[in-house]
């Protein structure tokens, strides 16, 4: 199995869909609050797809 780094725009985005996540956990922002653990939860498959796929 290789793996290779993700892109500096596919890490950028599972950052942004995590501290969203992690934001909505702590205080409340509307839709975010409800959906956050699934934010979290796509910002580590993202990073996960990035390290997996080759050029992601």
């Amino acid at each position: 199995m290789n793996l290779s780094a993700p892109k500096q725009v596919t890490f950028i985005v599972a950052v942004v869909l995590a501290v969203l996540g992690l934001l909505g956990m702590i205080i409340q922002l509307g839709f975010v609050t409800s959906l956050a653990p699934w934010l979290i939860l796509i910002g580590f498959v993202v990073l996960a797809a990035g390290c997996f796929v080759p050029n992601l």
